[in-house]
Formats: structure tokens, sequence, C-alpha cells
């Protein structure tokens, strides 16, 4: 009886040397996302995720269904990242963080800036993401049209900064004073007389462009307040 009784809690015998885990959904998206952030989309394939799984490439699709359904299912993960102060209850206060959090992130995957809002199979964290985000509007009285107005907007601005951000040729943490002395001499004042005074202007400011983020969003901020408490005016 003894024997029996140590053999049944005897923990389950590991796998075989060199085999790896078993997948799940989560290891193969994981997955698909630190190669994306390591080597950009061109790089990922199913391929190339099978590699870094050391498992063949088909056995993948007991889990995802093609490439596609990785792609939604990497842009899910991009979202739960987010922070959405759903419980903030000043609406520019949450809007304001929420846009902070997603710069955030999108810096972290930059190559989810143009997917962000292609998916036509949404995973359930997207359109969890979307909902909160909308209700944070709408209990602030944000009609339907002006909720989808505002939610738009802010987007469009967070991708393009975004965008912009990463075409910058220097670290857009970095402030200008630090790479102005390199970019002037490229825009003489004789033939770029405003280009040239303004950046002349920003370089002995100490300008940093990472702050301009919060600026235009502030702005833009401001002006739907302006909308949600005079909506026919």
């Amino acid at each position: 009886m003894e024997s029996m009784h140590q053999e049944r809690t005897q923990p389950p015998a590991a796998g075989r040397p060199g085999r790896p885990a078993r997948l799940s959904r989560e290891q193969v998206l994981r997955t698909a996302l630190s190669l994306a952030d390591a080597h950009g989309l061109e790089a990922l394939t199913m391929r190339s995720i099978g590699q870094q799984l050391r498992a063949e490439a088909m056995s993948l699709y007991r889990h995802v269904e093609n490439k596609e359904d990785v792609l939604d299912g990497m842009v899910d993960l991009v979202f739960g990242e987010i922070e959405v102060p759903i419980l903030e209850p000043d609406w520019r206060a949450a809007m304001r963080q929420r846009a902070i959090s997603a710069r955030a992130v999108l810096r972290r995957h930059p190559w989810a800036i143009g997917l962000m809002e292609s998916r036509r199979r949404p995973g359930p964290t997207n359109l969890s993401h979307h909902d909160a985000v909308l209700g944070i509007l709408r209990r602030a009285a944000f009609s339907s049209a002006l909720a989808t107005h505002a939610y738009n907007l802010v987007d469009s601005y967070i991708y393009g900064f975004a965008l912009q951000e990463r075409s910058l040729p220097f670290s857009a943490a970095a402030e200008l004073a630090e790479v102005g002395p390199t970019i002037l001499p490229s825009i003489p004042a004789d033939s770029y007389p405003n280009l040239n005074q303004v950046a002349s202007d920003l370089i002995a400011s100490e300008f940093n462009y990472a702050d301009e983020f919060e600026f235009g969003l502030d702005l833009i901020l401001a002006g739907l307040e302006g909308m949600r408490a005079n909506p026919s005016g």
C-alpha cells in the first residue's frame, strides 16, 4: 500500500530531453510579438515563429488559423498593454492618460502602428478597449456622433505622432540642443530664413521634441471639451 501511495504522488514525468514544451496559442502569439519587435513584420513568418519555439511550422496551425489570425492576436496583445483608466471621473484626464500610455506602447511595438485599426476580426481585448474608451466619453455626456469624432481624432493624432516619431532622424527623447548643431548647417539662413531662425530659437531654448506629444494632445482635448459643453455652437 505504501509503495502504491508513493507511486500516485510522484510528479508527472518530464518530456523527453530536447523536446519543446507543449505549445499554446499564448506562446505562439507572444513569440510572434517578440519577433516583430526585434526584426519587424517582414521577418514574421510561420516558419520563423516555429523556429523560435523549436517546433514545426505546421504544428502552429493547431493554435492559430493562419498569419492573419496571428496578426489579430498580436494586435490584441498590444491593446492589452494600453492603460484605460475607466474609474477616472475626469474624462479629459482619462483620455490623456490613455493617449500617453498608447504612445508608450507603440514606441515598444512600432510595427503595430499601421495595424491597430485595420483588423477585420478584432479580438476580445481589442473590442474591450474600444468599448471602455467609448464608455469614458459617453459617461461625460458625449453623443454617439461626438464620441466617435473624439475617438477618431485622438487616435489619428496618436498614430500619426507615433509614425512621425518613428521616422525622425534622431531619438525623440533627445533634446534638440543635442542634435541641433548637426542639423543647423543643412538649413542655411540665406536660403531658408524662417526654418533657420526657428531652429536656432529652439536650440537656444533647449526645446525637447519629446514634449510635443502632450502639447498637441492637450490642444485636442481642450477643443473637444468646448464641443462637449456647447454641442450646437
